[in-house]
């Protein structure tokens, strides 16, 4: 390691504690659903509200304070995001495996009943072999 390298990693600005120890949330993007979580109702931005004059196409970031759960009313506050409605499971998986982790539960479960089906029909078949 040169003295420079050195120089730069014992600055007294690296060893200086930090006052700020606030936990870094993760950004929301536009297109994150929101769930309820007294009633399970999902804000979807894609849908809007329309019960509370909500077009579609609006980020849940830019509801208002005042706005409520058209269900059962709890406040803003009490929504978890729960993510982008396009893809399913964690992104950084999205890229891996066969295609897989970009299908819906339903279209896994299509898949590997599916599968199973056929596996089964193929071993039954085999018992018309002589």
């Amino acid at each position: 390691m040169s003295d420079l390298e050195q120089d730069r990693l014992s600055s007294p600005e690296d060893l200086a504690p930090t006052t700020d120890t606030k936990p870094v949330a993760a950004a929301a993007s536009d297109d994150d659903r929101f769930e309820c979580r007294a009633c399970g109702y999902k804000y979807n931005p894609s849908k809007g509200d329309p019960r509370n004059r909500i077009i579609a196409g609006t980020p849940f970031s830019v509801l208002p304070m005042t706005w409520k759960c058209p269900s059962c009313g709890v406040k803003k506050t009490a929504f978890a995001n729960i993510g982008t409605t396009e893809s399913y499971g964690f992104k950084e998986n999205q890229g891996y495996g066969f295609g897989v982790n970009t299908m819906t539960p339903g279209q896994k479960s299509l898949l590997i009943y599916g599968g199973l089906a056929v596996g089964i029909l193929i071993f039954l078949s085999l018992y018309t072999l002589n």
